[in-house]
């Protein structure tokens, strides 16, 4: 199994990065582009095949390392 974990900042956090970003896109020309903000895309190759297990550890694996829970919001998918 793989699963695939989306970690984002949580509304209301500064995002540099993003503005940088932004910033960037309109002076290449994008001026339609707005709020831009960043995050990080994980892929984690999981051994077994009980899927509410491997969810449960990649919860843990989340909570513990993956994410920032004071600043970041995650959201995971099991394949």
């Amino acid at each position: 199994m793989k699963a695939k974990v989306y970690v984002t900042l949580k509304n209301g956090v500064l995002d540099p990065q993003g503005k940088a970003v932004e910033h960037a896109l309109h002076s290449l020309g994008f001026s339609e582009a707005g709020e831009v903000r960043l995050g990080k895309f994980i892929e984690v190759q999981l051994s077994g095949t009980d899927r509410a297990a491997a969810a449960e550890r990649v919860r843990q694996m989340c909570e513990q390392l993956l994410a920032n829970t004071i600043i970041e919001n995650y959201r995971y998918e099991i394949e």
